[in-house]
């Protein structure tokens, strides 16, 4: 999804990826990145959890409205 990612944004498209491994993320270095600290294959956290998928979501869109952030940016989850 970083390369993805990378193309929207030469095309002028805003983007933030939600990454599981930030080792990878830090290598590929996406735009914009929310490297979070769950199991993989659930980077939105625990299934049946509305709440904190939520929470990981506006974390994402939080980068996007940050103008202090200059791509590229990866930002860890700290859960509130």
């Amino acid at each position: 999804m970083s390369l993805v990612a990378a193309e929207l944004e030469r095309q002028g498209i805003s983007t933030v990826v939600i990454q599981l491994l930030r080792l990878a993320t830090e290598k590929v270095r996406p735009p914009r990145a929310l490297a979070v600290p769950f199991k993989h294959g659930y980077p939105l956290d625990s299934p049946n959890e509305p709440v904190k998928q939520c929470a990981v979501l506006k974390a994402a869109l939080a980068i996007l409205e940050d103008e202090n952030l200059k791509p590229p940016a990866i930002v860890g989850y700290e859960a509130g």
